[in-house]
């Protein structure tokens, strides 16, 4: 039935599906008390406030594209696609060096997967959705392109880990809280959050393989996506916590460029079971 529904709406234009979802990201945010607080809290921490009405309504647009980026076709898709700095992908491809991808909750993140997949071969963790109705809908979409599915477990680690030393690219999505002792407590816009550990570990293995930055813009009056590249801009050398502060600050550096598109309702500083969170002292 679900799918079927996404079916239905994935006709729908992208313009249409924004204006609907900018309804969307109200409705949820003025009935949803927990989501209400957690984006509020979330944005003025990290300084964005001024962001917040923006934010609302792109939080809507962000569920309301997926029919589009889903089910539409390949055509009508890369109509709505624009590339920037992509001639680092196609050099790293062309050396055969693998490439590991980090993309944050920001903009449109299931395109940039999507987007590359369709030039070359793509690992990518799948963790099942929670809703069982929600499992065909996400695993057709996922199926498309050139996309390899990794569970989200030590099994798929270590197919990670073979896929990036063949020389191919896998995607990582660094700001998803792991799960305990997978990670470590770095400062994300100034507050300790549990950061995974295994993007730098990749790209150790995989040969100090480049790791590049990427994220999909959303256009406005739904002009499409801009999918940005980026060099991993500081250094992933040092221990496990200074690695996880590096690429939290690189996290940080790309949601400057479009803090409205965040998704800030996550709760990116949850504790997961089995750990301890450091202890916090808030200035007066």
């Amino acid at each position: 039935m679900l799918l079927r529904i996404f079916r239905f709406f994935s006709i729908f234009s992208l313009p249409a599906l924004h204006a609907l979802g900018s309804v969307l990201g109200w409705l949820v945010y003025l009935l949803t008390p927990s989501y209400r607080r957690r984006m509020r809290d979330n944005m003025a921490r990290a300084g964005y406030a001024g962001h917040l009405r923006q934010a609302i309504a792109e939080a809507g647009k962000a569920v309301a594209e997926l029919p589009f980026v889903w089910l539409a076709s390949e055509e009508r898709i890369a109509r709505r696609v624009f590339l920037k700095n992509y001639e680092l992908v196609e050099e790293h491809l062309r050396a055969g060096r693998g490439i590991v991808f980090l993309t944050p909750h920001l903009g449109c993140f299931e395109i940039t997967a999507q987007r590359v997949s369709h030039d070359t071969e793509l690992m990518v963790m799948y963790r099942p959705p929670k809703q069982a109705a929600m499992k065909p809908l996400v695993e057709v979409a996922r199926a498309r392109g050139q996309m390899v599915l990794a569970p989200a477990n030590l099994s798929g680690v270590r197919m990670l880990a073979k896929f990036l030393k063949s020389g191919k690219p896998i995607g990582i999505l660094p700001d998803q809280v792991p799960q305990e002792g997978e990670g470590v407590w770095a400062d994300f816009f100034g507050r300790p959050a549990y950061t995974m550990t295994l993007p730098a570990k990749m790209a150790k293995l995989g040969g100090d393989a480049p790791v590049l930055l990427t994220y999909a813009e959303r256009l406005p009056r739904g002009r499409g996506f801009l999918i940005h590249f980026v060099p991993f801009p500081g250094s992933l050398e040092g221990d496990n916590a200074q690695q996880a502060r590096a690429i939290n600050a690189a996290m940080e550096q790309l949601i400057a460029g479009c803090p409205s598109q965040y998704y800030w309702s996550y709760n990116r500083y949850k504790v997961p079971p089995g750990t301890v969170a450091p202890t916090v002292v808030e200035a007066a």
